[in-house]
């Protein structure tokens, strides 16, 4: 009789209800893990300046659209103020994550050159297609469309000027000097880069970009600061590393790049200088007619992840366009998958834990097992509509939020051990005794206004954290508002009803 009188009570039939969507609702859509438990990588960038709302906006819409062209799925970027934007991407590689990070520092600006002229810039860039191998030219294409301007253009340039060199970059440094070694230096003026044209690539970039190349033979600081002192920045390249610091000493605004092991000269010159090509003008293309059809290529064999993805990463800067602002990479957070599948079970351990931690110790200051399950077993229903309802809003649950559950648990059970105090009542010496069936309303009522009393505050402050904050603490912020809120509204109800029958009728 006492189960079927707990059983048919409604605060209990609502908790129920509720259970039931919750494990309905976790067993068809599951749980959406955040990157520190699930693995993935969290990069916080850090804007050239602080911009206005619209700015921030263009800066979140540009680099949605570029990393979700990626094909990488659960991408979260959170604007932070304004001058940072965090982007969390889940589940991903290493190889992935080094593939979001150099799509990132790409500012998108695009130069399509020749002879020292530029033809085309990224606004002349009309449809971007698809990435696709060619196995002519044994290299990853990506092929795009130019406006007719840009195409008339370099026509006109190209005109009788078959097997002359055409260069393509992104992002160049432009305004600059480079201060480079004779290998770096022999290689810019190298055939390879001259092809049947009449001016060197170092050549052609100065004419067309401002870059100045300076090859080092042990000159001072001073001097190259002198030298290049109408040059935004000083760019290092294959030199000795000391130099940095004293031109840095100088206040000048200096890059370093070193050559890789096992790098080509040539692949390093086009690192640097953030070159496609140079690619040789066909005797079609030197008739004087306008071609609007052109494709950048990448060598490399149909295998080459690494070529493949340089592609994909050109294919991606070409869609989206430039960026409104410079952009640099602050920090970057990785976990690798296999290393948040072990914090999903450390968590999961925790959890149990802690459940039974709390049952023995509830046990243990009431001596009744029909305290302590009752406690545990609204601790647990709580758990599970809070894991439902993140279930169905997709929430994703990462540390903090796990660490919010926990702590909606810790002041659940607080107050579950109110209303029982209060059932059970207290004479002097610290005696209980149970109460009689006419105070029983009176004592609960007073329960649940301490309990509400508590959740409001409670509530309150978390809002402020959620509503201001963006890092991981939103999530601690969002799941202890929701646990408060299924405690007060259906599990805390609930747990008094059962109480007051198995406790407070007894007398």
């Amino acid at each position: 009789m006492k189960w079927k009188k707990i059983l048919l009570n409604g605060r209990v039939i609502l908790l129920i209800f509720f259970l039931m969507i919750s494990i309905i609702s976790l067993a068809t859509r599951g749980l959406t893990f955040g990157l520190d438990i699930s693995g993935g990588i969290s990069i916080t960038v850090k804007l050239e300046k602080p911009v206005d709302p619209q700015t921030m906006e263009q800066v979140r819409i540009a680099l949605d659209q570029r990393l979700n062209a990626l094909g990488v799925k659960d991408i979260t970027i959170e604007p932070w103020g304004n001058q940072f934007v965090i982007i969390k991407v889940a589940r991903v590689s290493e190889e992935e994550a080094d593939q979001l990070v150099k799509t990132i520092e790409r500012q998108g600006v695009f130069y399509a050159e020749f002879e020292g002229v530029i033809f085309a810039t990224g606004k002349d860039i009309l449809n971007v297609g698809s990435v696709g191998y060619d196995p002519r030219q044994s290299a990853w294409v990506v092929p795009f469309r130019l406006s007719k301007e840009a195409a008339e253009k370099f026509a006109e340039l190209a005109r009788g000027k078959a097997g002359y060199p055409v260069d393509m970059f992104l992002d160049p440094p432009v305004n600059s000097t480079l201060v480079v070694s004779k290998e770096f230096y022999n290689a810019l003026i190298s055939p390879e880069f001259i092809m049947s044209g009449d001016m060197t690539l170092a050549e052609r970039i100065e004419k067309a970009f401002n870059i100045k190349i300076i090859v080092y033979n042990n000159q001072t600081p001073e001097e190259i600061a002198e030298v290049t002192k109408n040059s935004e920045r000083i760019i290092l390249v294959d030199v000795d590393n000391n130099l940095t610091k004293e031109l840095k000493a100088l206040g000048l605004n200096v890059e370093i790049w070193t050559k890789e092991k096992g790098e080509e000269m040539d692949e390093f010159v086009r690192r640097v200088l953030r070159l496609y090509g140079p690619y040789k003008v066909g005797s079609g293309l030197a008739t004087g007619q306008p071609q609007t059809e052109v494709m950048i290529s990448i060598g490399g064999s149909q295998n080459d992840i690494r070529a493949r993805n340089d592609a994909q990463i050109v294919a991606v800067v070409l869609r989206s366009g430039s960026l409104p602002v410079k952009l640099s990479i602050e920090r970057i957070d990785y976990i690798s998958p296999k290393l948040g599948e072990n914090f999903k079970q450390q968590v999961l351990i925790a959890g149990i834990a802690a459940l039974l931690v709390v049952g023995a110790i509830v046990y243990l200051h009431y001596r009744r097992f029909k305290i302590a399950i009752p406690v545990m077993f609204t601790s647990f229903s709580e758990v599970l509509i809070i894991l439902g309802i993140a279930s169905m809003i997709r929430w994703n649950l990462d540390l903090p939020s796990i660490a919010g559950i926990i702590a909606a648990i810790g002041t659940g059970v607080d107050q579950q051990i109110v209303i029982t105090d209060e059932l059970l009542g207290e004479v002097g010496g610290g005696k209980r005794r149970l109460i009689k069936r006419s105070g029983v309303l009176k004592r609960m009522g007073r329960a649940f206004f301490i309990i509400l009393a508590s959740a409001t505050t409670t509530i309150v402050a978390m809002s402020f954290l959620f509503k201001f904050f963006v890092g991981g603490l939103r999530g601690f912020a969002f799941t202890t508002i929701l646990g408060v809120l299924v405690g007060i509204l259906i599990t805390r109800p609930a747990y008094g009803e059962i109480a007051k029958v198995l406790i407070g009728e007894r007398r």
